[in-house]
């Protein structure tokens, strides 16, 4: 997996080095965070190092992970999206649509449940950029919009994929013996990430403008349309997240979706990108996302009630949001 050195725009290259070395260190700090996470809960609970429930970490990594990977480019622009957990919904309800209810192939319907994502993505751009809607109201509504959609489109009921032949194994089949096929995608995903961010004019558009806005306008980028791409890029990876869900399920659950936005969130905001934008990495983006899933399923694992997980979850948001005021503090 690739990971970037801070671009600060057109109209700042000095600081990059220094930025660059910030955000390397903040990647050492979350993996030893995720050590030190990893070595408490195998203490505390016997069970916790079993493979199976090692698994089900990578699991719960695989489809919060690659949801965070989409949201690291738009919080790489200085914006956030609300709308990942229930659009991730949205894809897996439209996914059931096509393969169950309208029996169409294997991969016409995978690619159509991508396509939902392309498309919620692109109306956020759309209403982001061309609206000029602030890109937290603007998520705010496709966040509601989608999870309204998909309790109307599957009519309340979940969507069951058990005459869809080989579907389950997109995310429960083996290629590698013992570790889930999901876990793969989202490797994969994570170095289709990386290589976008550091390689490609996406990624160096998402980091110039969060670090400029305008200045990356008057070097000539049209930031609108760039934001546009930027936004449907991250709506891909929001309906891989839904495929990978629904296969993983073997069923489209309409009411799931709600919270996840958040600990995507927070896994891109662990990882050492910053919530004003102009610094990103995938690679802390993946870190982060091992967090949340370590934390979640080792609170779960020694019994702690669901009410006090999320108290856990809140309050490792708000370290995370106050670690990225304290990094911006010191580069400023």
């Amino acid at each position: 997996m690739t990971t970037t050195s801070t671009t600060t725009g057109p109209a700042k290259k000095g600081p990059a080095t220094r930025f660059g070395s910030r955000q390397q260190l903040q990647q050492i700090l979350a993996f030893a965070g995720l050590v030190v996470i990893f070595a408490f809960f195998s203490f505390a609970s016997p069970y916790f190092l079993d493979w199976a429930n090692v698994k089900g970490i990578l699991l719960a990594t695989a489809v919060t992970g690659i949801m965070a990977l989409g949201a690291t480019f738009v919080i790489a622009t200085g914006g956030i999206d609300l709308s990942v957990g229930t659009g991730m919904t949205l894809c897996s309800v439209m996914t059931g649509v096509f393969l169950a209810n309208l029996g169409l192939p294997l991969v016409v319907g995978v690619l159509g449940g991508l396509a939902i994502g392309a498309l919620i993505g692109l109306l956020n751009g759309l209403n982001v950029s061309y609206l000029r809607l602030p890109p937290f109201i603007a998520t705010l509504a496709m966040m509601m919009v989608a999870q309204g959609l998909s309790l109307v489109i599957s009519g309340t009921k979940p969507i069951y994929f058990s005459d869809v032949g080989g579907f389950d194994q997109l995310a429960a089949g083996e290629l590698i013996p013992g570790l889930p096929n999901a876990v793969l995608i989202f490797f994969a995903a994570a170095a289709i990430a990386g290589v976008t961010l550091s390689k490609t004019l996406t990624g160096r558009y998402a980091l110039s403008i969060g670090s400029n806005e305008e200045a990356t306008a008057i070097s000539g980028v049209d930031v609108r349309r760039w934001k546009v791409v930027i936004y449907t890029v991250a709506g891909l990876f929001t309906g891989l997240a839904g495929v990978v869900m629904a296969s993983r399920l073997n069923s489209a659950q309409p009411g799931l979706g709600l919270g996840y936005e958040l600990e995507a969130i927070a896994a891109v905001v662990i990882g050492g990108t910053s919530l004003r934008g102009g610094k990103a990495t995938i690679l802390g983006t993946v870190i982060g996302a091992l967090i949340m899933a370590t934390l979640t399923n080792g609170l779960r694992i020694m019994s702690i009630p669901q009410e006090w997980q999320k108290v856990a979850v809140g309050i490792v948001i708000v370290l995370a949001v106050y670690a990225d005021i304290l990094r911006r503090g010191k580069e400023a």
